[in-house]
């Protein structure tokens, strides 16, 4: 029997929510559903916004960056989902992109089991498909890209224990989408270098995809830190690092999204080319 068993049949269920990229306009049915439903929402600062200032303050809890800069340890959120479902609530713990792409998911849903707490995954738009998506960046194309690596940005490529085999990932001449990367760009940009990908291969950076003030800059892996510090791309930020990084720069005219903006990166200007109603 696990150490905090439920003490009661009368179990709450827990959703483990993806929230998508940040557009309230990507929420999926089954999580508007189930966010509209819930007595408690467990949420942290991905989900945007607009998602959030839709769901009543009174059952809202923020697990995510506290005052000071701390962040809610994952210990605290696993032990809370546990002590609430025991008291017989419907707990949704709301996560920005998909729960199982680098959202700790898979860990919480884990725990959830081990204590015997029904749970139910519904999954999201994943900011590493869809958030480039609507810059115009596909993460595969048929002239350019073949296969695609998620890797998250938080570990450091130059310790020694490194789970991350940046010189595997130059090899394969795919794209290669970083998730929480901006802080730790030059060093896994100049890994990359090291491991023999080409200065000029095309690299984006887009901040708050999705989000009123969505972002776009564009450079190359060569270039990588300074267009990061040119433009002012600050968190949450997705870099795409491959041939189809170019794609935004030739699309960028016609993208009909009212909600992408590209940086000048030599003198941190927007410039929303033609597109209609870009910002």
């Amino acid at each position: 029997m696990p150490e905090d068993a439920p003490a009661s049949e009368d179990v709450g269920t827990v959703y483990l929510v993806g929230s998508g990229p940040g557009d309230p306009g990507l929420l999926t049915v089954r999580a508007r559903e189930v966010i509209d439903d819930a007595d408690v929402v467990l949420h942290d600062k991905l989900p945007g916004p607009e998602i959030l200032d839709s769901i009543p303050a009174g059952k809202c809890e923020d697990v995510g960056k506290r005052a000071g800069g701390e962040w809610t340890p994952q210990e605290y959120t696993n032990r809370r989902l546990v002590e609430l479902a025991e008291q017989g609530k419907t707990v949704v713990r709301l996560k920005g992109g998909d729960p199982f792409v680098f959202g700790r998911g898979g860990e919480e849903a884990e725990h959830l089991a081990a204590n015997e707490v029904p749970f139910e995954v519904v999954p999201g738009v994943t900011s590493a498909i869809g958030g480039v998506g609507v810059a115009g960046i596909p993460v595969t194309h048929r002239d350019h890209a073949s296969s695609v690596s998620f890797v998250t940005g938080h570990e450091d490529p130059t310790k020694d224990e490194s789970a991350v085999d940046w010189e595997a990932l130059a090899a394969t001449g795919g794209t290669l989408v970083v998730l929480m990367g901006v802080g730790k760009l030059p060093e896994y940009s100049q890994a990359l270098l090291d491991a023999g990908m080409a200065p000029e291969t095309p690299l984006a950076l887009v901040e708050r995809a999705t989000w009123p003030d969505m972002r776009v800059a564009t450079g190359t892996l060569g270039t990588a830190e300074a267009t990061r510090d040119d433009a002012g791309i600050e968190p949450p930020a997705v870099t795409v690092i491959g041939e189809v990084a170019a794609s935004h720069d030739r699309l960028r005219a016609f993208l009909a999204n009212e909600r992408v903006s590209t940086v000048d990166a030599d003198d941190g200007d927007v410039d929303t080319g033609d597109a209609e109603g870009a910002e």
